[in-house]
C-alpha cells in the first residue's frame, strides 16, 4: 500500500498531463498500481498473500552457515540442506542468497580457449590458511591440477610450496589421471619459471629435469594474465567455496582424505556448467600417454648427521635410527606422510612424519637396541675391573656415556693410568674430573700428570702370549675380608 505523499504525487503528475506509464517509471511503481489509485485514491490495496517456501524450515540453518562463512556457495549449503531433508531446487536457494547478499559485480569479458583431449593440464597453488599442531602452526596450500578438456580435477594439500612438493603433487596427479598430457600450463611461480623477459622464458632447471622423463612441454602464462589459465583459477575458487567451508580438520592427512572423498563424490561427478557433462564421463574421451616404467623420486632429500642420542634432526623434529649409526652422515628422504633414513642405498629407519615441532619420533626397536648395547657393555671384563674401583668409577662411567665418549677405549686407558699412578691417585683424579664434568681419559691423564707422581713399581713379567699380558684382576675390597674374618670368629 502506498503512502499519502506518493498517492498525491500520482494525481499531481496525472493532472499536468503525464501518462500512467511515465508516472510509474518516475515513482518506481507498477502501472497497474498507478491506475488503481487514480480510479480510487481512498481505497486500500493489499498485496498478494505470499505462499510458504520450502526453504522456510531451513532458514535458521542457512543463517548459521552464513555466520560461519558469509561467502559460502549455494551448492555447499544445498549439500548440507539435502542431508537434513530439503527436497527443493537450488534456484530458490540462490534467489534467497541473492536477496541477502545483493547483486554480484560485473566481470571483465575474455575469449575462452578450449584444448583437445589430453593436450593440456593447468596447475596452480592456493593458500588455505594454516593447521595447528598443538601450539605450532603450519601454513596450508592446495595444488590444483586440472585436465583442460574434461575438467577432471586433482587436488593435493601440502605444508610447503617447495620444489619437491610441486613435483610430488604433479606425480600424484599423473598417477590419478592414469597418464601424462602433452603440455603443462603454469604461471610464473619460481619453482617453474626463474626468469622472464617478455616472450623470452627461462624455466627452472629442476622443473625441466622433472618433466623430461614424461616428455611434457612446459608453457608459461603471460604476467598478470590469470584468464590464460582460467580453468585452474576457477578450480581454486571452486575448492575454496565448495570443498573448504563448514569442515574441520585435525592434520594434513585428514585434509587429504576429505578432499579425496570430495573429488570422487562431488567435484568430478557434478555436471560442469561449461561443458554440460560430468568430468568423469568426459574424461573417457581423453587418451593420455602412459607413465614411464621408472618414476622419479620426488621426495625431499637432505644429508643428516646422527647425534649421540641416535637421532637425526629434520624440519624441527628428531627421528631415531639404530644406535650403530651414531656419528655417521646418512641420507634422509621425506614426503607428506613418511620420513625414511638411508645408509648408502639401504633404508635403516622409516617413521611417520610429524608436522608438529620439537617432537622426538622414535621406534621401540631402536631404544631396545640401545639397552642391549649398554647391557653388553657392562658385561665386558675390562669394564667390570674398572667398576670394581668403587662408586666414583661408576659415576665417571655414567659421565662418559652421557658425553658420548668411546667407552672401551677410555676404560682401557684409565686402567693403564691405574697401573702407572695407583688406585688412590686415580680415584682422586676421577673425583676432580666429575666435579668439573670433564669426561675422557685425556682429562684424567692431565690431572694425574700435574698433581700426582707415578708409582715406582717393577714392571710385571711380560709373557709371550699377549692375551695373558692383558689379564686384569678386579680391585679387592678389604671390607669384604674384614666381614669374612668377623664371621669366622663368631662361628668359632
Amino acid at each position: 500500500m502506498l503512502d499519502k505523499r506518493t498517492i498525491f504525487e500520482i494525481h499531481r503528475l496525472n493532472n499536468i498531463g503525464i501518462t500512467q506509464r511515465q508516472i510509474a517509471m518516475e515513482l518506481g511503481t507498477g502501472r497497474e498500481t498507478v491506475k488503481k489509485y487514480l480510479e480510487d485514491p481512498e481505497k486500500s490495496f493489499c498485496s498478494k498473500i505470499l505462499r510458504g517456501s520450502k526453504l522456510d524450515p531451513f532458514r535458521d540453518d542457512i543463517d548459521s552457515y552464513l555466520d560461519n562463512n558469509p561467502l559460502v556457495k549455494a551448492t555447499v549449503i544445498m549439500q548440507r540442506l539435502q542431508q537434513k531433508g530439503f527436497d527443493g531446487e537450488i534456484t530458490i536457494l540462490r534467489d534467497h542468497l541473492r536477496n541477502i547478499r545483493g547483486k554480484t559485480k560485473n566481470r571483465e569479458p575474455y575469449i575462452r580457449f578450449e584444448s583437445g583431449p589430453g593436450e593440456q593440464v593447468q596447475v596452480d597453488w592456493g593458500h588455505f590458511g594454516s593447521l595447528v599442531y598443538e601450539e605450532y602452526k603450519r601454513k596450508l596450500y592446495a595444488l590444483a591440477v586440472i585436465e583442460s578438456y574434461s575438467r577432471k580435477l586433482y587436488v593435493e594439500f601440502t605444508h610447503s610450496q617447495r620444489q619437491e612438493s610441486l613435483h610430488q603433487g604433479l606425480l600424484n596427479a599423473f598417477k590419478y589421471f592414469g597418464g601424462t598430457p602433452k603440455n603443462i600450463l603454469v604461471d610464473n611461480m619460481v619453482t617453474a619459471v626463474v626468469e622472464r623477459d617478455r616472450s623470452l622464458i627461462r624455466f627452472n632447471e629442476a622443473f625441466l629435469d622433472f618433466l623430461r622423463p614424461f616428455g611434457i612441454n612446459p608453457v608459461a602464462c603471460n604476467v598478470r594474465s590469470p584468464h590464460e589459465k582460467g580453468k585452474v583459477e576457477s578450480s581454486i575458487k571452486y575448492i575454496r567455496h565448495n570443498f573448504w567451508p563448514l569442515r574441520s580438520f585435525t592434520n594434513l592427512a585428514s585434509v587429504q582424505a576429505q578432499v579425496n572423498e570430495w573429488l570422487e563424490t562431488v567435484a568430478n561427478k557434478r555436471v560442469h556448467q561449461t561443458t554440460g557433462q560430468r568430468p568423469d564421463d568426459r574424461f573417457k574421451d581423453v587418451s593420455l600417454r602412459p607413465l614411464p616404467e621408472l618414476l622419479p623420486d620426488c621426495r625431499e632429500t637432505v644429508q643428516v648427521y646422527i647425534y649421540k642420542d641416535f637421532a637425526a634432526r629434520f624440519d624441527c623434529n628428531t627421528y631415531t635410527v639404530p644406535p650403530w649409526a651414531i656419528g655417521k652422515k646418512l641420507t634422509l628422504k621425506a614426503d607428506n606422510t613418511n620420513v625414511t633414513i638411508y645408509h648408502k642405498e639401504k633404508a635403516i629407519a622409516s617413521h611417520q612424519r610429524s608436522w608438529g615441532k620439537k617432537q622426538r619420533v622414535e621406534l621401540p626397536a631402536h631404544t631396545e637396541q640401545v639397552r642391549k648395547m649398554k647391557k653388553r657393555l657392562w658385561q665386558d671384563k675390562q669394564i667390570a675391573v674398572f667398576l670394581s674401583l668403587g662408586q666414583d668409577a661408576h659415576d665417571y662411567l655414567d659421565l662418559l656415556v652421557k658425553a658420548g665418549q668411546p667407552i672401551k677405549k677410555n676404560v682401557a686407558r684409565l686402567l693403564d693410568l691405574k697401573d702407572e699412578y695407583g688406585v688412590p691417585s686415580l680415584i682422586l683424579a676421577i673425583q676432580k674430573a666429575i666435579k668439573y664434568h670433564a669426561a675422557g681419559a685425556d682429562y684424567i691423564e692431565n690431572i694425574l700428570y700435574q698433581e700426582m707422581t707415578p708409582q715406582r713399581l717393577h714392571p710385571p713379567v711380560r709373557l709371550k702370549n699377549r692375551d695373558l699380558n692383558r689379564i686384569r684382576l678386579a680391585q679387592p675390597l678389604l671390607e669384604e675380608y674384614d666381614a669374612y674374618i668377623k664371621r669366622r670368629k663368631n662361628n668359632d
